[in-house]
């Protein structure tokens, strides 16, 4: 009698765990990588999985339907600049203030609520580049993918690597080196290949330097021991740098990525093109500049800043370079979220005179690549994650469609939409 109660739980277990197929009905299938839109799709998503696409396609009999016959569907969107930890001081404060008011839970807390509202409005994935206290992002990035929390697949850099200093400015000696709370100094090559094995341990999936925060800049050694020691691990290398010798010495080190690159020459970026080198460009609305002005000295004063991102986005864009979306919004406004926010950047790019099909294979399949996800995540094809959101327009047509985004699936779960 015993045995078959035993029996009887492992049968209801299996029956349980039996994968749910879903079919999405679409009127528009966007190919990101090619710039079209298929019309009249059929989507078969099975354990989390995109199994097949097409137009003539047999519906198994114990298939959910989901009806997206009236809207585009495209891959989930992708941000590969994020702080969602961090949310900046605007007034006279240091930048370093908050380190004295909030805990690492704290802001391990803020990063999860972060990371839920910006799934549930389409990114289902975000590289997260550091400023997270204590690495507080792996663990962030732990609940969601144990299945604690609904979120997207988070990229993160633990501790930015930089020379003395981190990203302050001339803290009294007496103050001692507090920056250390999410920096790693890193003065000579031994140094940078500790600080890179040390972000590894606690669970890094990329690695970021910061080289021209002060006077002096990261020189070639430094910047190659760190490209060594995290391609070995199969890891990329970000680097915060604005332009100048700076930005020569990651390019010539062979880094994976140049975020932000506000002063960047023609010649840079065509050396960027040449070695298959993406820019994150971080381009900042003029808005959001007013609000947090220099950032405790990090940026140009926004009258400056905001012509130059134009400028450097359109070059970059007619050069050719490869490109991935990056927001680094790290401001709160009342009534808004981090998406709303992050979205806003759209209208920068449309400025500088970037096609929506050139936006949007930024915010997927490029950003999927410099990721190092594009096997599994950015576009919408047979054996892929059913990363996926819809909308009631053609974001090829206005990116701005992007705003009204209304379905969106994260491994084949659906999390907004179609009466989940």
């Amino acid at each position: 009698m015993r045995q078959s109660w035993w029996i009887l739980w492992f049968a209801l277990l299996a029956c349980g765990a039996r994968a749910e197929t879903i079919v999405i009905r679409a009127g528009g299938v966007v190919d990101v990588v090619a710039g079209t839109v298929a019309r009249d799709q059929l989507v078969i998503v099975t354990d989390g999985v995109i199994r097949a696409v097409g137009r003539e396609l047999a519906v198994p009999a114990d298939a959910r339907v989901v009806d997206l016959s009236k809207e585009w569907l495209a891959p989930g969107l992708i941000d590969a600049h994020t702080h969602l930890t961090l949310t900046e001081t605007t007034d006279a404060a240091p930048f370093e203030s908050f380190y004295l008011a909030e805990t690492n839970a704290y802001r391990a807390l803020r990063g999860m609520h972060h990371a839920e509202a910006v799934l549930a409005q389409g990114f289902t994935a975000v590289r997260d580049v550091g400023n997270d206290g204590e690495w507080a992002m792996v663990d962030v990035a732990r609940a969601i993918d144990s299945g604690l929390f609904a979120g997207p697949t988070i990229i993160t850099s633990g501790k930015i690597i930089a020379p003395f200093g981190g990203q302050s400015h001339r803290i009294p000696h007496e103050r001692g080196t507090f920056w250390q709370y999410e920096y790693l100094d890193a003065d000579t090559p031994e140094e940078v290949r500790k600080a890179v094995r040390r972000n590894l341990y606690y669970g890094a999936g990329v690695i970021k330097l910061v080289t021209d925060n002060n006077p002096y800049h990261a020189g070639i050694d430094e910047v190659r021991a760190a490209v060594d020691e995290a391609h070995k691990a199969g890891v990329p290398v970000s680097v915060h740098v604005y332009g100048g010798p700076a930005a020569q010495v990651a390019i010539d080190a062979g880094v994976d990525s140049i975020e932000h690159g506000f002063e960047l020459t023609d010649a840079q970026l065509g050396q960027m093109k040449a070695k298959g080198m993406f820019l994150v460009g971080t381009d900042f609305p003029r808005a959001h500049l007013d609000i947090i002005g220099t950032s405790g000295g990090i940026l140009p004063e926004p009258a400056v800043l905001a012509p130059r991102i134009i400028d450097r986005l359109r070059r970059a864009h007619r050069i050719g370079v490869r490109m991935a979306f990056g927001s680094d919004t790290v401001m709160e406004q009342r009534g808004r979220t981090r998406a709303d926010l992050m979205l806003d950047y759209l209208a920068v790019w449309r400025e500088a005179g970037v096609p929506p099909a050139d936006i949007l294979r930024a915010m997927t399949s490029n950003a999927a690549d410099l990721l190092r996800i594009g096997a599994r995540r950015g576009r919408i094809a047979p054996g892929l994650a059913a990363d996926l959101v819809a909308m009631p327009a053609d974001p090829l047509a206005d990116i701005e469609a992007l705003r009204r985004i209304d379905f969106v699936m994260k491994d084949g779960r659906i999390v907004r939409g179609a009466a989940r």
